[in-house]
C-alpha cells in the first residue's frame, strides 16, 4: 500500500505453476498410461473380465513400436484435451476497494462491493450474498481459502469462514411446505437434472429458483433449501405449489 492509502487489485488464481501442472503434467501422465496400456495388452486379453475386451485384443496384434507410439500419442492428446478443459474452466478472481471480477474463459463478471453484504468460500464454492441473503454469485474453485480470504480483507469486504445462513438451510422432499408457488416444481425438474447429471439444466434451473427467493445448497444428489429476506413466502391462507388443486387452483 503507498502513502496515499491506495491498495492496488488483488489477483488470486493458481498462477502460472498450475498451467505447467496442466499442459505438461497431465500429458506426460497419459503418456505413461498409454506406455503402460502398450506393454501389457498381451496380459490384459488373456483376462475375460477386461472392460473393452476387442480393442485390448486388437491393440495387443498391432506391430511394434507402432503399438506402444500409438497408445503413447493417444494419451497425450487425452492430456492435452484435460489441460484445456482445466484451464477453460480455472476461475481468476481479481479483488479492489470497489468490485471483485470473476473470469473463466467463457465468462468475466463483475460484482459491486456496495451490493455485497458478505463473502465465503463453502463447498468449494466462492459465494457473494446481498442484503437480503440472496446470492450474486456462486462460483465452483479451488482456490485456497486463505488467500481468498486475504484479498477480500485486504480491500475492506466482509468475508466468513462459512457460510453465515448454514442453520437456515431445510432438507428438500417433494410436496414440503413453506416453498414460494411454483418452486415445488423446479426442484423436481432439478432433481432429474442432478440424477441425470445435467449440469448446466442444473445451474439454469438454481437460477430460475433464485428468482423466487430460494437459494440451494447441494450435499451430493440432495438439495437444501433456504428463503431470502425478500422471498414471497405463501401465507397461511395461500396455498404452496405442492398444495395446490390438481388443476392448478
Amino acid at each position: 500500500m503507498d502513502v496515499s492509502g491506495y491498495r492496488p487489485r488483488t489477483v488470486v488464481s493458481g498462477g502460472p505453476l498450475e498451467l505447467v501442472v496442466m499442459w505438461l503434467g497431465f500429458p506426460l501422465l497419459g503418456a505413461g498410461a498409454g506406455w503402460l496400456l502398450a506393454a501389457t495388452t498381451g496380459w490384459l486379453a488373456r483376462l475375460p473380465w477386461v472392460p473393452f475386451g476387442d480393442l485390448v485384443e486388437w491393440l495387443d496384434r498391432l506391430p511394434e513400436p507402432q503399438a506402444t507410439l500409438g497408445t503413447v500419442a493417444v494419451g497425450v492428446l487425452a492430456g492435452l484435451v484435460v489441460a484445456g478443459i482445466g484451464t477453460a474452466e480455472r476461475l481468476i478472481v481479481t479483488v479492489d476497494a470497489a468490485q471483485v471480477r470473476l473470469r473463466r474463459a467463457d465468462q468475466d463478471r463483475a460484482v459491486a462491493r456496495v451490493d455485497t453484504r458478505v463473502v465465503f468460500l463453502a463447498d468449494k464454492h466462492l459465494v457473494l450474498l446481498d442484503g437480503d441473503g440472496a446470492e450474486l454469485a456462486r462460483e465452483s474453485t479451488d482456490l485456497p481459502a486463505a488467500k481468498l480470504a486475504e484479498a477480500f480483507r485486504g480491500h475492506g469486504w466482509s468475508w466468513a469462514d462459512d457460510d453465515p445462513h448454514r442453520s437456515a438451510y431445510r432438507l428438500w422432499v417433494p410436496e414440503l411446505p413453506g416453498l414460494p408457488g411454483g418452486a415445488d416444481a423446479l426442484l423436481r425438474a432439478r432433481e432429474r437434472a442432478i440424477e441425470r447429471d445435467r449440469r448446466d439444466d442444473a445451474r439454469e434451473l438454481r437460477r430460475e429458483l433464485a428468482l423466487l427467493g430460494v437459494v440451494l445448497r447441494d450435499e451430493g444428489k440432495r438439495q437444501y433449501w433456504r428463503l431470502t429476506a425478500r422471498a414471497v413466502a405463501p401465507g397461511p391462507e395461500q396455498p404452496t405449489s405442492a398444495e395446490r388443486e390438481p388443476d392448478g387452483r
